[in-house]
């Protein structure tokens, strides 16, 4: 999963755009760029200390030559972070996906314009127009399926990748394939599943032949569901709340293909170098052709959908100007990052072990970037979602007070009610069942801020739980007072007082 904007994402960022304190050494690298292994230590330990976040790992690559590979801090279980440390890295996944499919390209098995239907037949979904989704499109979220048309997250879990692409015989399309971009998690379990099909191997063997194994990656692995993630050793993550790290279970979901890969910073790195050399890594394994590798990296251009998007990344600038080449990965407590920057040649990868709601790894991708550009990170933007969550933690006691006196006083205002006319008084019942309405769906409310992307109420309370928790005690506080007001409603008037 990637790139939802939930409130806490973009009260960060907008911290992040504010905020200017230098957070790391100020020591010049090759090229102008500053992003040395001490600059990196210092700007991870800066961030680690201002922040609530408790550990994270991290890869820096330039060329062919590996800058830094670190941990920092500590996981759940108070083990210390080192670049060994196994981490779930979420979307960040699908470049390794994409990856897969231009290699059976380059096999002659696949044509990136090929309808997927024809490669895998198994695939259908309930609209028509899906058997003229291409390979191209699976890759560039153009393939016309959506969160909106088929609620992935809240639908069941599958077991494996034939199970999520026979899932989708139920979904619809909400565009015609190529016209428009929506970010769909099943577009690249279908991509994954296809490759299976394709080559005659499950999708983790064909990972582990084709590239964890060239390249050295021995510690990485991809999995199918959430659960698998932890079970390979990844320690629970975290959410924050009121300037606390608390660790939690992370929400079940299907994750193969668009999200399922446990790696290492060490790996990473790895992975860093075959991106940055044409496909070739550090040991001279080749897992790409370099024409082949570029155009993973190449982003379909002209004006309209998918303009930016290349094959399991994201082509941009950085905030200086330079070209990047990246993808995030969020979970509900634990999130990752990584980003090519071409004209310095450096790659850059940041896992850490909170969620969605502190933006953490995107944080710190985007100092080490600064860093690389010769530019001063921006501070952490735990004091501003503290100041938040203070606020919202307020607002709860107020509903939890405001409850109290609205049942002491329910006698009152019955007597009052009696004498006004029955539409003033179910009037004013609207606000409060408006908000007892919302506390039972903050996930569709999220949906809005998020580009229409589908969230389960457990992942919104994961989300932002300061949030709901106000919204659901404001709720229960309704409820209390107009049961209180309704009994004392039917009660005979002298009974008031």
């Amino acid at each position: 999963m990637v790139s939802p904007k939930t409130p806490a994402v973009l009260l960060a960022a907008f911290a992040l755009l504010l905020a200017g304190s230098p957070a790391a050494a100020d020591t010049a690298g090759p090229g102008g760029g500053r992003l040395t292994p001490g600059a990196v230590d210092a700007y991870l330990n800066g961030y680690l200390e201002s922040s609530p976040l408790p550990g994270a790992a991290v890869a820096v690559t330039r060329g062919t030559e590996v800058v830094h590979v670190a941990g920092y801090g500590t996981d759940s279980g108070g083990e210390p972070m080192g670049a060994d440390t196994p981490m779930g890295v979420a979307s960040v996944s699908k470049a390794f996906t994409a990856l897969a499919v231009m290699q059976l390209v380059e096999d002659g098995e696949v044509g990136l314009d090929d309808p997927v239907a024809e490669l895998l037949p198994e695939f259908a979904t309930a609209d028509p127009r899906g058997a003229d989704i291409t390979v191209r499109q699976l890759l560039t979220q153009t393939s016309g399926m959506s969160d909106t048309a088929f609620r992935e997250k809240s639908e069941p879990a599958p077991v494996d990748l034939a199970g999520a692409v026979a899932r989708l015989s139920e979904a619809d399309l909400v565009a015609r394939p190529g016209t428009e971009e929506h970010y769909h998690n099943p577009n690249y379990h279908v991509a994954a599943r296809m490759v299976e099909v394709v080559s005659g191997l499950p999708f983790g063997e064909f990972l582990e032949r084709r590239t964890f194994g060239p390249l050295g990656m021995d510690d990485t692995v991809t999995v199918d569901t959430v659960d698998e993630v932890f079970d390979a050793g990844v320690a629970t993550g975290h959410i924050g709340v009121l300037g606390h790290a608390v660790p939690v279970a992370e929400p079940g979901s299907y994750v193969n293909g668009a999200g399922g890969m446990v790696t290492t910073a060490a790996d990473m790195s790895r992975w860093l170098v075959a991106q940055n050399n044409g496909g070739e890594g550090a040991n001279g394994a080749r897992i790409l052709s370099e024409e082949g590798l570029a155009a993973t990296h190449t982003p379909l251009g002209g004006v309209g959908p998918g303009e930016r998007k290349g094959l399991g990344w994201d082509v941009g600038d950085t905030p200086a100007g330079s070209p990047m080449v990246s993808h995030g990965g969020i979970q509900f407590t634990y999130t990752a990052h990584q980003a090519l920057l071409p004209e310095s040649g450096y790659g850059i990868a940041v896992m850490a072990n909170t969620g969605l709601g502190s933006a953490d790894a995107s944080a710190l991708l985007y100092g080490l970037v600064a860093l690389a550009d010769g530019d001063v990170p921006a501070s952490p933007a735990a004091p501003v979602l503290l100041g938040v969550d203070a606020v919202l933690a307020a607002l709860t006691v107020l509903a939890c007070y405001l409850a109290y006196r609205g049942v002491r006083g329910a006698g009152a205002w019955a007597a009052a009610a009696r004498r006004r006319c029955r539409w003033r008084t179910a009037l004013r019942l609207v606000p409060g069942l408006a908000v007892i309405a919302a506390a039972a769906v903050p996930h569709r409310l999220t949906a809005t801020l998020a580009q229409g992307r589908d969230l389960t109420w457990l992942q919104s309370l994961h989300t932002a739980p300061t949030a709901v928790v106000l919204l659901v005690a404001a709720a229960l506080a309704f409820a209390a007072v107009y049961a209180a007001r309704a009994v004392r409603l039917v009660r005979p008037r002298g009974d008031d007082g």
